[in-house]
């Protein structure tokens, strides 16, 4: 019972951590792309490319890509890289066992992360869209980067060469809390190292990116939505013809 209770207590503790190391930073908004076949087509492209060598998706087959306006020709040809059958799932080639070897722990399944991270400081994609635009060189990490949204992370910057290589800037404040002292506030990226793309064009290939892993977590959102507009239409009919009903039936009681 003991042992039971310290493990329980080492695991809130850990979540804590974990918790507490997210915070601070503030959330962009992400731009909604949901709606955009074309941005999802090229989030789903740069997924395979970059995420999908460590990162699996298992509760997503290629062929629900044909949701987004792909073929199973395009698929075939363009996405399909650790299966040669479009009903498979998205998975790796790497096995947990090596993963953790490698890089101490093995990493998530990113099937639904967009709405895992979703919390009080904003929506799962407005994480994701921070998180990826924050990286920046840090030579006393094990990876050799860092990041604000999510400090001491240890993935490494796996868009780096789209982006190009960044370093953070901090300057000394005065602490409004305690009089006579100073916090180290970060106060811009300063660029070292161009990337393949500009730093507008890296934006939008990482709304991209944002918009297919929000896709990829509730591919039938679109329809829900759609559907959801029409049952609210529906009740406000039904609740007018309810109401006149309702009328009709007590107007001779006094």
């Amino acid at each position: 019972m003991n042992k039971l209770f310290r493990l329980l207590a080492l695991s809130l503790l850990l979540l804590a951590a974990g918790a507490r190391a997210e915070e601070g930073f503030q959330l962009e908004k992400a731009p909604d792309r949901s709606g955009d076949l074309a941005a999802l087509q090229n989030g789903a492209k740069l997924f395979v490319n970059y995420c999908l060598s460590c990162h699996s998706a298992s509760s997503m087959r290629f062929n629900r890509l044909h949701d987004i306006g792909l073929t199973d020709d395009q698929i075939k040809q363009n996405l399909l890289f650790t299966t040669d059958k479009v009903g498979e799932t998205m998975k790796v080639a790497m096995n947990s066992k090596d993963a953790k070897e490698w890089f101490g722990a093995a990493p998530p399944d990113l099937s639904v992360i967009a709405r895992a991270k979703s919390s009080e400081r904003g929506a799962g994609a407005d994480y994701i869209y921070t998180y990826l635009r924050t990286y920046y060189r840090d030579e006393t990490r094990p990876t050799g980067w860092n990041n604000l949204a999510y400090p001491n992370s240890a993935m490494p910057h796996v868009l780096w060469e789209l982006q190009g290589t960044n370093i953070a800037k901090y300057e000394d404040k005065a602490n409004p809390h305690e009089e006579g002292k100073t916090i180290h506030e970060f106060e811009k990226f300063e660029s070292v190292k161009p990337g393949k793309l500009s730093q507008a064009d890296y934006d939008v290939a990482v709304a991209d990116l944002t918009a297919f892993l929000g896709y990829m977590a509730e591919p039938a959102q679109t329809t829900r939505k759609k559907l959801g507009v029409w049952v609210l239409l529906f009740l406000a009919v039904f609740m007018v013809i309810a109401w006149r009903l309702n009328a009709s039936f007590w107007k001779d009681v006094k």
